[in-house]
């Protein structure tokens, strides 16, 4: 082990990660339709996951915001039911190993795990198709537990527009105002990933809570839609954001982002859909791969775009998100659930302060939750419940 790797292990036992996102619940519904005895994450998963115990515990993760996603052609009743069924496999995994997660409300909550050893479990719904355009389905996934919610998947919806597909609000609608005005009410977290530019400036201009990215990259490094234009990371630090870098090859990579058009489009070919993990969907990718060798990015391709978010928005408005579970390719030193420290020994050698990781890993994310917190209570004393319906 390098000097470097010692002291980035060191430096997260004191202050481990909070991942912003994480697709085991969907991987878990996909592969096995929740049945935990076959995917016991207790013991080494990775010939099917990037997720398991041992390898979290290696990882030096601290916190988890499970993501709690449903596919964006899940529409309506659909959505809502694939949530709730989401979020029940988070509480059930809690359940199951109560030595190892604790579920996680406020930021407490998360402190309160730290100290016990063991990982804080959050939620975050991936896509507001999950609320059905219902500001009281909203609610009920708050009081779920549910702490962020993604404002959009892949597809635009109907008061919000995503990066990956066509405009048709330029930006938020007036009734997607109105779900981010409930959200601070509520203390849900605000999250931006997978948004359009338009749909990232309309919400940091309503919002009166500090938003997150839960797992997106800067643009300026890798010129993709899924990533964060500089003038919003700007943005960030009179917001009180977190923008939190993913580890997704074709987010961070520009070689890698033309091979994975054209991986997806083998995936549609083969009656796939692109994001398909399960061990079908796996084989068709591997073979893609094993015929057209892939660019690969590694942790210094991570490391590069937090040095330029770190430049444009402040040490205090960064965080990790990595998107384990939730795609098909990692990078190189970052391979699973297990690879935070060569992020990190990778930061430290780039001459990033102890303290700069720590607020990177750990402190950020909780302070973000605790200020949604602090505005969700300010709200509550002065109005109740908006009964506002799209349309």
């Amino acid at each position: 082990m390098s000097s470097s790797q010692g002291a980035a292990r060191d430096l997260l036992a004191r202050w481990p990660v909070v991942d912003g996102h994480n697709d085991l619940p969907w991987a878990l519904r996909e592969q096995v339709r929740y049945d935990l005895d076959r995917r016991d994450i207790a013991a080494d998963q990775s010939a099917h996951l990037h997720t398991d115990l041992p390898r979290l515990r290696a990882g030096g993760v601290g916190a988890q915001f499970w993501s709690v996603y449903v596919r964006a052609d899940y529409a309506g009743d659909k959505a809502v039911s694939a949530t709730l069924e989401q979020i029940d496999v988070v509480r059930e995994l809690v359940a199951r190993y109560p030595d190892a997660l604790r579920l996680a409300l406020t930021a407490d909550d998360m402190e309160a795990a730290r100290a016990e050893g063991r990982i804080a479990s959050l939620m975050g719904a991936e896509g507001g198709h999950s609320i059905n355009n219902s500001l009281a389905t909203l609610r009920a996934l708050h009081q779920l537990g549910v702490r962020y919610m993604t404002l959009t998947h892949n597809d635009t919806i109907d008061w919000a527009d995503s990066a990956t597909d066509e405009p048709r609000h330029h930006g938020l609608s007036a009734f997607g105002e109105e779900v981010v005005r409930e959200m601070n009410r509520c203390g849900m977290l605000v999250d931006l990933s997978h948004v359009s530019a338009d749909t990232m400036r309309d919400a940091l201009r309503v919002s009166t809570a500090p938003v997150i990215f839960s797992h997106s990259s800067a643009r300026a490094v890798c010129d993709h839609p899924r990533n964060i234009p500089d003038d919003v990371l700007e943005r960030l630090s009179a917001n009180g954001g977190v923008a939190m870098a993913t580890f997704v090859p074709k987010f961070v990579l520009p070689a890698a982002v033309e091979w994975t058009l054209r991986a997806d489009e083998n995936m549609r070919a083969h009656g796939l859909h692109h994001l398909d993990t399960t061990e079908a969907g796996m084989t068709v990718q591997r073979a893609f791969e094993a015929a057209n060798p892939r660019p690969k990015a590694t942790a210094a391709t991570v490391a590069d775009h937090l040095d330029h978010m770190r430049e444009v928005s402040g040490v205090d408005h960064i965080g990790i998100g990595g998107d384990f579970d939730g795609t098909a390719f990692t990078p190189d030193g970052l391979a699973d659930v297990a690879g935070y420290p060569n992020l990190i020994a990778e930061l430290l050698d780039r001459k990033w302060s102890e303290s700069d990781v720590a607020r990177l890993t750990w402190q950020n994310a909780v302070r973000v939750l605790r200020a949604a917190e602090d505005v969700s209570r300010a709200e509550r004393a002065v109005r109740g419940p908006s009964h506002v319906a799209l349309g």
